[in-house]
């Protein structure tokens, strides 16, 4: 190995990946460019260490930036290593995971540096839905090098020190970084939702590892799977408690309690992430009310609806799962959408996308009603309407047009309130119920919140063989 190796950038690939598995490559590759004194400069590597090794067994393929060289800026040589990368990961079937640290181009080779970026870009877009992309940030990633995060399928951030953007804060009018650091990680994850992950980087390495031995290695992987040893039939007698907050019920049905979330702190009126069932990876998109921290107390509670922030969290996230083969399971509790002036802007297209991820994923999906299931809002979250394969309510789960009580002011916008709960209470029981939609077949089987975990695994046992058909077309424009 060469002495990039030895270098930061090399650490971070080391305390990545298994002990003593990591093998470089062009680890002597320079810059050629002799612009602006270039050929004084030392640029081994030429600012990124590259190469593959395995994490937990798995192959993958990993860059890492170092800042020592030139600040880590990309040039020609550098963005042909990462290209060269990305070819081998695409003729393997291996994630790709790079680890950024770059001031962005490199200004001495210009229209070659400048080139090198797009072609980074086209490798990735090339890869998009073939292998996984993850991207950690630990120092700046700033310019047109945020595209690549944006471009990966999983972003990780440093809490502290790490910078992503665009336009810096202070390039923006009426702004600037003491106002709001709209490069802090805290923002990106928060408020951008460009970010899955933020932590230490300690922390994201062992999250980066988490995630892979979650994914299948690439669009046609059908080893994302593991030896179960958790009960099939384990009751979960307390699961009813947890409606409000799906983060608890997922890590509560999943097995060994193992539930890898992402993009928590974006829009968490809706949860997404990965668990397993019976040893195989599922992922799951989950309506939420309430937060809970980890000592139990409420941080936060959100009206029964559906958010345009969170249908379009939920969409991309079951985009990834239907490009992977990753089974989808649904836990639905919404009322409506949600009714605000900034909501409306977005909220018919982000719907319309969420809505149309559903009805175009053709990997098995099973839909829980755990609560209220209301009007159009419950049609996009993977109802039986739209594609869902099997569908099951709790006991006391509401299926309908509306709230049983609004539906009888309407209907008797004129009767006194006796007449009103009266009507409420009969359209409950008739249009309603887990049981009016049951009858009429919208949902396959009605159960008790404890029995979850036994049913969801023998949905998806089922419906392992799955073949869904659909019309030729070169790709949908929602």
């Amino acid at each position: 190995m060469s002495n990039t190796a030895q270098s930061l950038a090399g650490k971070r690939i080391a305390s990545l990946l298994d002990e003593n598995s990591f093998v470089e490559i062009g680890g002597y590759v320079t810059a050629r460019s002799t612009d602006f004194n270039m050929q004084q400069k030392e640029t081994p590597g030429d600012g990124v260490v590259t190469g593959y090794g395995v994490i937990d067994g798995h192959l993958v393929y990993v860059y890492s930036q170092d800042a020592s060289v030139l600040g880590g800026t990309i040039g020609e040589m550098h963005a042909k290593k990462i290209t060269g990368l990305y070819d081998l990961a695409l003729k393997m079937g291996a994630p790709v995971i790079g680890l950024l640290d770059c001031a962005g181009l490199r200004l001495q080779e210009a229209t070659d540096a400048l080139n090198a970026f797009g072609e980074i870009y086209l490798k990735q877009t090339m890869a998009s839905g073939v292998v996984p992309q993850i991207t950690a940030v630990f120092g700046r990633c700033g310019g047109g090098l945020a595209l690549v995060p944006a471009l990966t399928d999983f972003t990780f951030m440093e809490g502290k020190k790490a910078e992503l953007f665009v336009n810096s804060p202070n390039a923006l009018d009426g702004n600037s970084k003491e106002k709001c650091n709209t490069a802090s990680a805290q923002f990106q994850s928060e408020e951008a939702g460009l970010v899955d992950f933020v932590g230490t980087e300690d922390e994201i390495m062992g999250q980066i590892r988490e995630l892979v031995c979650m994914l299948p290695a690439n669009n046609e992987d059908d080893q994302s799977y593991e030896e179960c040893t958790d009960d099939l039939n384990r009751v979960s007698a307390d699961l009813a408690n947890a409606a409000g907050d799906t983060s608890i019920l997922l890590s509560n049905i999943a097995d060994d309690n193992n539930f890898v979330e992402v993009k928590s702190a974006y829009a968490q009126d809706m949860v997404t992430g990965f668990i397993r069932l019976n040893g195989t990876t599922v992922g799951v998109v989950a309506n939420r009310t309430e937060v809970y921290g980890e000592d139990g107390t409420l941080e936060k509670s959100f009206d029964c609806v559906l958010s345009a922030l969170g249908a379009a969290k939920a969409a991309e996230f079951v985009n990834f799962c239907d490009a992977f083969e990753i089974p989808v399971l649904s836990l639905t509790n919404v009322a409506g959408f949600k009714a605000c002036k900034c909501s409306e802007k977005k909220i018919a297209k982000a719907a319309a996308k969420l809505t149309y991820a559903f009805a175009n994923a053709t990997v098995p999906k099973v839909n829980v009603i755990i609560g209220k299931a209301f009007g159009s809002a419950y049609v996009a979250m993977n109802s039986k309407a739209i594609g869902a394969d099997m569908t099951f309510a709790w006991s006391q789960a509401q299926i309908g047009m509306m709230d049983a009580q609004l539906a009888a002011k309407i209907m008797y916008a004129d009767a006194d309130a006796k007449v009103i709960n009266e009507k409420a209470a009969e359209y409950a029981a008739l249009q309603s119920s887990a049981l009016a939609a049951a009858k009429r077949g919208y949902v396959d089987n009605i159960i008790e919140a404890e029995d979850t975990r036994k049913y969801v695994i023998g949905a998806f046992e089922m419906l392992f063989t799955k073949r869904d058909d659909r019309p030729a077309k070169k790709h949908g424009t929602v």
